[in-house]
C-alpha cells in the first residue's frame, strides 16, 4: 500500500471527524447555519408554495415595485409622529441621530399631492348655493309658512362630515392620522428603513404588547421562554385554532419577520465610527440574521417565522389583485403631467402582473360562519386597530414611521379583503372622482409601500441564502 494512498485516507478521516464534531456541537444540525432559510413546500393556509412566490416576486414584482415606489406619488407619506403613547409613559426615546426623521418642507411636496391628501368633504357647495331664494307670496298671511330655508351653515356641514368620517372609519382596520394636527409629510427615500440602534426593553415591550395583548393566544404562552411567540405546533389546522386566529397571528409574525430582515440587511456595520459621524457604513449582517432566525437561537421557531413572511406577502398580494379595478381607475395625481402618466402606466403594468398570479389567497374561507363569525370579525378588527395605536409608543421616530406605514398598509389590505366594499369589481371599475373615495391617498401609498417592504424582504432573503452558501 503506497504512502500517498495512506496519506489520503488520513486526510479523509480528519475531515470526517471534524464534520461530526460540528454536527454534535450544533446539537445534531450541521445544516443549521446553511439551510434554515432555504424554505420549501406549501405556505401554511395557502394553496401556493415558497418556490413559486420566490420566482414570481424576485423576477416580476420586485423590479417593477422598486421602481414605482421612487415616484413622487408614492414616496411622500403623511403621518403624525408626535402622538403620545396611549398605553404607558413614553420613558425611552432614542437619542441617536439615526433614529430621527427628516420631514419635508411644504414647498418640496408637489401641489397635487397636498391637494388630494387634505381631507375635503364629499359635498361641494359655493357661497351662491348657500344663499336661499325667497319666493314672493304677496301679502299672503301664510307667506312665512311658504318660505323654505335651504341654506346649511358651515358648522352643520362640519357635523355632517364628522358623521361621514365616523361611518367610514367603521370599515378601517387601523387608525389614520394624516389629517391630525402635527401630521407632516415625509420623503420615504430620504428616511430609509434600517437598523438605528433602537433596542432593549423599550423595543421588546412593543412586540410583547402586540403579541400578548392583541393575539388570540392562551395564557399558557406567557409562561413560555419565548414569551411573545405562539409555537408553530399550536397553529396547525388540526390544533383547534380557527382559521381567523391563525391568519391574524401569521400576519403579525410575517410583518415582524419582514422588519427584522430589513434591519439585518441594512445594519450599521461600523458602529463606533458611524454613531460619531454624520454617516455610517450600512450593509448585510449575517450574524444578526442568524441570531434572529436560526433554529438554534429561536427554539426551532425561526424558519416558521420566515414562512409567515410569505403568508403576509400572499395576503397583501391578494388585496392588490382584488382592488385592481379600483386602483386602475385612480389618477395618481401630483400635478406633474409627464410623471403622472408614467406612474399610471407603471401601476397598470404591476397590477396586470399581480392579477395573473396563479394561486391567490382565498379570503372567502374566513368570517363566513354566521353570528359567531361577525363577532370574531369585529374582534379581529379591534385588535388590529389597537396595534396601530401601539405604533405611537415606539421610541425611535424612524422605526415609528415605518411601523405606522407597514401596519397601515396591512390594515388597508384587510379593509379591501373584508369590508365588503371591494367585492363588486364592476362598481369599482366604474368609480369616478365625484364619488366619495373608498381609499384615501395615504391608504393607497401605505398599501403599495407596505407590499414593497414585504417584496424587498423576500428579495433580501434570497441574498442571505447566497451569502450563507
Amino acid at each position: 500500500m503506497s504512502m500517498s494512498f495512506l496519506l489520503k485516507i488520513a486526510v479523509l478521516a480528519c475531515l470526517w471527524s471534524s464534520t461530526w464534531a460540528v454536527f454534535y456541537s450544533q446539537g445534531g444540525r450541521t445544516d443549521d447555519k446553511l439551510c434554515f432559510c432555504q424554505l420549501q413546500g406549501n405556505i401554511d393556509d395557502c394553496s401556493c408554495n415558497v418556490d413559486t412566490v420566490d420566482h414570481f416576486n424576485n423576477m416580476k414584482i420586485y423590479p417593477r415595485l422598486n421602481s414605482l415606489l421612487t415616484s413622487d406619488y408614492f414616496r411622500f407619506y403623511k403621518a403624525n409622529l408626535k402622538q403620545n403613547c396611549p398605553f404607558w409613559a413614553d420613558d425611552s426615546r432614542c437619542a441617536m441621530k439615526f433614529c430621527s426623521v427628516q420631514s419635508c418642507d411644504e414647498r418640496d411636496v408637489p401641489e397635487g399631492i397636498k391637494g388630494f391628501s387634505i381631507e375635503t368633504p364629499s359635498y361641494k357647495y359655493t357661497k351662491d348655493a348657500q344663499e336661499s331664494t325667497v319666493v314672493d307670496c304677496g301679502n299672503d298671511l301664510n307667506a312665512e309658512l311658504s318660505y323654505l330655508n335651504t341654506s346649511i351653515s358651515d358648522k352643520a356641514h362640519q357635523g355632517f362630515q364628522l358623521w361621514a368620517d365616523h361611518d367610514e372609519a367603521q370599515d378601517n382596520f387601523c387608525i389614520l392620522d394624516d389629517h391630525q394636527e402635527g401630521a407632516e409629510y415625509v420623503d420615504l427615500s430620504l428616511n430609509p428603513e434600517r437598523y438605528t440602534g433602537y433596542k432593549g426593553d423599550s423595543a421588546h415591550r412593543i412586540w410583547r404588547s402586540i403579541y400578548l395583548e392583541n393575539c388570540f393566544g392562551s395564557p399558557k404562552h406567557k409562561k413560555s421562554p419565548f414569551v411573545p411567540y405562539i409555537p408553530y405546533s399550536e397553529l396547525s389546522s388540526n390544533s383547534g385554532t380557527c382559521m381567523e386566529e391563525r391568519v391574524f397571528y401569521r400576519l403579525i409574525s410575517g410583518l415582524h419577520s419582514s422588519i427584522n430582515i430589513h434591519l439585518c440587511a441594512n445594519y450599521l456595520l461600523s458602529e463606533k465610527k458611524g454613531f460619531m459621524s454624520e454617516t455610517g457604513v450600512w450593509g448585510s449582517n449575517i450574524e444578526e440574521f442568524i441570531r434572529r432566525f436560526s433554529p438554534n437561537e429561536t427554539n426551532n421557531q425561526g424558519p416558521h417565522w420566515l414562512r409567515n413572511l410569505y403568508f403576509a406577502y400572499i395576503v397583501e398580494l391578494r388585496a392588490l389583485a382584488k382592488a385592481a379595478p379600483y386602483l386602475l381607475n385612480e389618477t395618481y395625481f401630483t400635478g406633474q403631467s409627464d410623471q403622472d402618466k408614467s406612474v399610471q402606466k407603471a401601476v397598470q403594468d404591476l397590477l396586470n402582473v399581480i392579477t395573473n398570479f396563479p394561486n391567490h389567497f382565498d379570503e372567502s374561507t374566513m368570517f363566513n360562519g354566521g353570528v359567531g363569525s361577525l363577532k370574531l370579525k369585529t374582534e379581529f378588527k379591534e385588535k388590529f386597530r389597537n396595534i396601530s395605536k401601539i405604533m405611537d409608543c415606539v421610541g425611535c421616530d424612524k422605526c415609528r414611521l415605518w411601523g405606522k406605514l407597514q401596519v397601515q398598509g396591512l390594515g388597508t389590505a384587510l379593509k379591501i379583503l373584508f369590508s365588503g366594499k371591494f367585492d363588486n369589481a364592476t362598481s369599482l371599475a366604474n368609480a369616478n372622482r365625484n364619488e366619495k373615495l373608498k381609499l384615501k391617498r395615504t391608504e393607497i401609498v401605505s398599501l403599495f409601500n407596505a407590499f414593497g417592504r414585504l417584496s424587498t424582504s423576500i428579495n433580501k432573503l434570497e441574498q442571505f441564502r447566497k451569502l450563507m452558501r
